[in-house]
C-alpha cells in the first residue's frame, strides 16, 4: 500500500480525528502524508495541539490491528483504496459537502471519472418499472454513459443489468464493506459488473455489515458521482427520494418518470416532480437537460438521439460546428469499429476525455457505438 493511502486509512482509526478535522487540515497540507511527516511548526499555531496529538497516536500504533485486518480483507477481494487527496478520486464527488475521506474500490477505477447517470427506484417495482429501468439504462449505457446505482433489489439491480446488456459500464455503490455483497442474491451480479469492466464502490471498512444507517450515506455517493439522478419508481417514503433530495442539494439534475395516479410506486415520482424534478417521458429528455453539465461540449444538434433501439440515428451535424478536440478525434477515428482502449492507447486523450467526446460525436450523428466499439458514420 502506498504511503498516502496508508496514512489516509490510519487517519480513519485515530481518536478525535473527525472528518471535519481531516478536511480542515487538508486545506493546509493537501495530503495525509504531510500531516504525519511534517513538523507541527509548519502549520498555523492553532493546529499544533491537534497535529501533535495525531502524530503521537500514530507513533503509539494503536491502529495497527485494525489496519492489518483491513489490509488482509482488501488483498483477499482485490480491492484498492483511493483517498480524497488522490488524483484518482472522482472530481464530482470531491466537490460535494461531506465527501468520503476515502473510497474502497473493486474493478475499474477509471469509470469514476466518466460521465455518469444514476438510476434509482423502488425495491418493489412494478413490471412497467422493471421494463423502464432496464431499457432506459441499456439505452443510456449504449450512448456512452456509465450507469450508477446502489446494487439493491428492484430498480437498482435491473439498472445495473441493463447497462451490462448494452455491454456498457456500471458502478455499484454499496452500503456495506467492499467485500460484503448485499443482498446476497446479487453476488453473481456484482461479479458480472467487475468482469465486464464495471466498478464496486464503498466508503465503509471491509467486513462492515448492511446497517440501515449506512444506506442514506451510500445514497449521497450515488448522487455525488453522477451528473443527474433518474428516479424510475418510488413510493412516497422511498429511499430513492433521499437520493433525489441529496442530488438537489449537490446541484445535480433530478429526473422522474411519471406513472398512473393509481400506482403507489409512482407517487414518489409525482411528489418530486411537483418539487421541481424534470418530468421525463423519453431517454433523450435526460440528454437534453444534461448538455450543460457535460462540460460545455455542445452535445445536441437540432435532431437528437433516438429513444428506441432500431430508430434511425440523427442526421450528421455540420463539421464546421465541431470543437477542436472533436475534430481531432474524428480525424483519427476510422470507419472500422474500434474499442475505447485502442483509442486511448495513442495517448491523444485520456479515457475520461474520450468518453465525453465520443458521447458528443454520437449525439451529433457522426459516430456510432455498437456494444462498446466506435466507428465514424461520415
Amino acid at each position: 500500500m502506498e504511503k498516502e493511502s496508508h496514512y489516509a486509512l490510519v487517519s480513519q482509526h485515530l481518536e478525535n480525528f473527525t472528518a471535519k478535522s481531516q478536511r480542515q487540515l487538508l486545506e493546509y497540507s493537501n495530503s495525509y502524508r504531510t500531516i504525519f511527516e511534517r513538523p507541527p511548526s509548519d502549520y498555523p499555531e492553532q493546529l499544533w495541539p491537534l497535529l501533535e496529538n495525531l502524530q503521537e497516536q500514530y507513533q503509539r500504533q494503536t491502529w495497527r490491528d485494525s489496519l492489518e485486518s483491513i489490509e488482509e480483507r482488501i488483498d483477499k477481494c482485490s480491492a484498492t483504496i483511493i483517498p480524497i487527496t488522490s488524483t484518482e478520486y472522482p472530481p464530482l464527488l470531491k466537490q460535494t459537502i461531506g465527501a468520503p475521506s476515502l473510497l474502497y474500490i473493486r474493478g475499474n477505477s477509471e469509470n469514476l471519472h466518466l460521465p455518469q447517470i444514476a438510476i434509482v427506484g423502488s425495491r418493489r417495482m412494478t413490471r412497467g418499472g422493471e421494463t423502464n429501468a432496464f431499457e432506459w439504462s441499456k439505452f443510456l449505457a449504449s450512448g456512452g454513459f456509465v450507469i450508477t446505482s446502489g446494487l439493491a433489489q428492484g430498480v437498482d439491480g435491473v439498472a445495473h443489468a441493463g447497462a451490462l446488456a448494452a455491454m456498457g459500464k456500471t458502478i455499484a455503490v454499496m452500503g456495506t464493506g467492499i467485500d460484503t455483497i448485499y443482498p446476497r442474491e446479487h453476488r453473481r451480479l456484482a461479479g458480472k459488473i467487475i468482469d465486464q469492466g464495471g466498478t464496486l464502490v464503498s466508503e465503509f471498512d471491509p467486513g462492515t455489515p448492511p446497517l440501515p444507517t449506512h444506506f442514506p450515506s451510500r445514497n449521497r455517493i450515488i448522487s455525488g458521482l453522477s451528473l443527474g439522478v433518474l428516479v424510475v419508481e418510488a413510493a412516497p417514503r422511498s429511499g430513492s427520494l433521499i437520493t433525489a433530495r441529496l442530488a438537489l442539494e449537490q446541484d445535480r439534475e433530478v429526473f422522474a418518470i411519471p406513472g398512473s395516479i393509481h400506482n403507489p410506486q409512482s407517487r414518489g415520482c409525482h411528489q418530486i416532480i411537483k418539487q421541481g424534478a424534470h418530468l421525463v417521458e423519453r431517454a433523450e429528455d435526460i440528454i437534453h437537460e444534461l448538455q450543460a453539465a457535460l462540460a460545455g461540449l455542445a452535445l445536441l444538434p437540432e435532431q437528437s438521439m433516438p429513444t428506441e433501439l432500431g430508430q434511425a440515428p440523427a442526421p450528421a451535424a455540420d463539421k464546421k460546428n465541431l470543437l477542436a478536440d472533436e475534430l481531432k478525434l474524428l480525424s483519427v477515428l476510422g470507419f472500422e469499429p474500434v474499442d475505447m482502449d485502442s483509442l486511448a492507447s495513442d495517448g491523444l486523450f485520456s479515457v475520461a476525455e474520450l468518453s465525453r467526446l465520443l458521447v458528443s460525436l454520437e449525439l451529433k450523428g457522426l459516430v456510432e457505438n455498437n456494444s462498446g466499439f466506435y466507428q465514424r458514420l461520415s
